[in-house]
């Protein structure tokens, strides 16, 4: 690469970071002036087995402010959610805590998300409900946290409308997703942890999911100007739709997005299912507009 320059490659069974030389002094791989060290940059092993570089790519001036968990997002532009089948409510009709998987676009686990609620507020509120959710990493380590409030869900209360904070890492604000009031297409707005409107998302007028066809509520800038993403609940079959209430979405927005808002964005995807989704006792709760 270097006219005399002597470089040795790396070793790929030798660990970084492992406290010892890979090489004995006197065999030290030589670099020119300004190219030292910095070449191998630190790696990011989420999920397991995926490497992905740090501080390189379209998102690297955000990755500084990115909070402790949420650095592999800075490396993706979709996200897949796919919510885990409850046997029980699905024979009984009996209210369980939903549990989901978020994965890349190569179906490998990054988070796993579980709802913390209690039997008497699953079974008495539906899909209304308050919940605490946790989204913890491929180590267990909780990375995000979601809450949303009790508040009431009806076109008719223009003055109490949905909303889920999202935190990482908990207890740290990063974002929150805000329900506009409206009578046809369901509206929101993404916020920033100053309470600033960044995003916005538009949904569609009717959110029945038929024959195959995907729900897609599309993600826009801030004053609407342009579409830059979109979550989308997809079809997952005729017996699945019909009996469960277990659902697959999918987000998309752009690569260079900060992590923050990505990650937001996913709490607005648990929203949306709880919103427009949810099953009450096996029962369809779908409708048209925000009635």
């Amino acid at each position: 690469m270097y006219p005399g320059v002597n470089v040795v490659p790396y070793p790929p069974t030798e660990q970084p970071n492992s406290g010892h030389l890979p090489y004995p002094p006197q065999h030290q791989p030589q670099y020119p002036p300004g190219h030292g060290q910095e070449m191998l940059p630190p790696v990011i092993r989420q999920p397991a087995g995926f490497q992905v570089p740090l501080n390189t790519g379209p998102a690297q001036y955000i990755a500084g402010d990115c909070p402790p968990g949420l650095q592999y997002l800075t490396q993706v532009n979709q996200l897949l959610v796919k919510q885990k089948v409850e046997l029980l409510e699905v024979i009984t009709g009996f209210e369980t805590e939903n549990e989901y998987k978020v994965k890349n676009s190569m179906g490998q686990d990054i988070y796993y998300a579980k709802e913390q609620t209690d039997c008497c507020t699953r079974n008495c509120c539906g899909p209304s409900r308050p919940f605490d959710m946790t989204l913890r990493d491929n180590a267990g380590i909780e990375v995000i946290h979601l809450y949303r409030p009790l508040k009431c869900q009806s076109c008719c209360f223009p003055c109490c409308l949905q909303v889920i904070e999202i935190s990482s890492p908990p207890g740290n604000i990063i974002g929150s997703v805000e329900q506009e009031w409206s009578i046809c297409n369901p509206r929101f707005a993404v916020k920033d942890q100053f309470g600033n409107v960044t995003l916005r998302i538009e949904g569609p007028f009717c959110t029945y999911s038929i024959c195959g066809n995907d729900v897609e509520f599309k993600v826009i800038s801030q004053d609407g100007s342009a579409e830059i993403g979109k979550i989308s609940k997809q079809w997952s079959g005729l017996v699945k739709e019909a009996f469960t209430d277990a659902d697959n979405f999918g987000i998309s927005f752009p690569m260079d997005l900060d992590a923050k808002m990505k990650a937001t964005l996913l709490g607005a995807c648990f929203l949306i299912d709880f919103m427009f989704f949810e099953k009450a006792q096996n029962k369809e709760q779908d409708n048209v507009g925000m009635m």
